[in-house]
């Protein structure tokens, strides 16, 4: 990955984060989601947005759901805040992977205190 485009993937994270917390005002989103990482195509037409959700499972899809809706709003945003020629592409996917490693240290805790 070239340096520019760390930079507009850090770019990126930093502003999506931000218009979710401030510009979203979707009250299934906000504060239940944080960006985890941005992956950037090499000509940065396209993004692939990694999101995980802080919220119980029933909320889980009202939440997918809301980002779908919200996805054009986000980019028009975006669009506006960062300076490239194209405004990416943006594709929401939820990264489950802290999820996975809260269950696996609530297993390993239960296993160290003999209770599995």
């Amino acid at each position: 990955m070239s340096l520019r485009n760390e930079r507009v993937r850090k770019t990126l994270m930093k502003e999506i984060s931000d218009i979710l917390l401030k510009d979203i005002k979707d009250p299934k989103i906000s504060g239940l989601i944080s960006i985890t990482d941005v992956e950037v195509s090499h000509d940065n037409s396209y993004a692939k947005v990694f999101y995980s959700i802080l919220a119980d499972t029933d909320k889980k899809e009202e939440i997918i759901e809301a980002i779908k809706k919200n996805t054009p709003k986000i980019r028009y945003e975006v669009g506006k805040r960062v300076r490239l020629r194209l405004t990416p592409e943006l594709n929401f996917i939820l990264d489950e992977s802290l999820e996975r490693g809260a269950r696996i240290s609530d297993l390993i805790d239960k296993i160290s205190k003999g209770e599995i």
